[in-house]
Parts: C-alpha cells; structure tokens; sequence
C-alpha cells in the first residue's frame, strides 16, 4: 500500500478503519455493513453493530458515501485509493517546513523506475494545471 506506515496501516485510518476501506476499495459495487462485516469475518471477526459504527465514522468523516438501498445503507468510497494517498502526499508537502527539501529527499527515496515515471507525468502535465 502505497501510503502505509510501517505497519501496514493508512495514516489518517484506525486499524479497523484501514481494514474497511481496503475492503471497499477494492470492491467494484457498494456494499453494506453486513456484506462488510461477512467479508472481515474469515480474517478477523468483527461485531456487526461494530463495523456499523466505524462505517458511519468514515462516512461523518468524508471517506465514504452512502445511499439507502431498501433498509439498510449502502457505502461505496468518496475517492479512489490513489486520490486519497495522493491527498496525504498533498498534505505532508504543505505541512513540511522546507517543502524544497522535503521534496528532494521524497525524489531521492524513489527507486529508478519511480523517479522515471515523475519525471514521465511532469513532462505531459499541462502548463499551469495542477
């Protein structure tokens, strides 16, 4: 996962709230609690009434969307999981002190074909846009 810690978790995300949204990340159609939680059962058994609260959490906090599908809601992401880890990289930047420094030593931890694909999208990237 690209912006993991070094324990595997999304910063920004609890444990659980990690686990959730790796879940419905990689969904391709919205899915409600319990198809959620059925999915978490296998690996980790979870509370129903737990991954409700945690997906009601992640929806008050803006990360997932949700709609009424007969009586029970149904979630899907608010962003993709490449928008999201290219907000926290937005984020660090204008948190850093130096944002020239920090983004030489970002650059220098990219291995080649990291720093070859930087250097293919800064050439296509239209004037002025961001």
């Amino acid at each position: 996962m690209a912006a993991a810690g070094g324990n595997g978790v999304m910063r920004g995300f609890g444990d659980l709230e990690a686990v959730i949204m790796d879940i419905m990340w990689r969904r391709d159609t919205p899915a409600t609690v319990r198809q959620v939680q059925q999915q978490l059962a296998s690996a980790r058994p979870v509370a129903y009434t737990t991954v409700m609260t945690v997906m009601d959490n992640l929806f008050q906090k803006g990360f997932l969307q949700r709609q009424m599908s007969g009586r029970a809601w149904s979630y899907k992401p608010s962003a993709s999981r490449e928008q999201y880890t290219a907000q926290l990289m937005r984020d660090a930047l204008e948190a850093a002190g130096d944002q020239s420094a920090a983004l030489a030593h970002f650059v220098a931890s990219m291995s080649e074909s990291q720093s070859q694909m930087l250097r293919w999208l800064l050439r296509r990237r239209a004037p002025g846009g961001r």
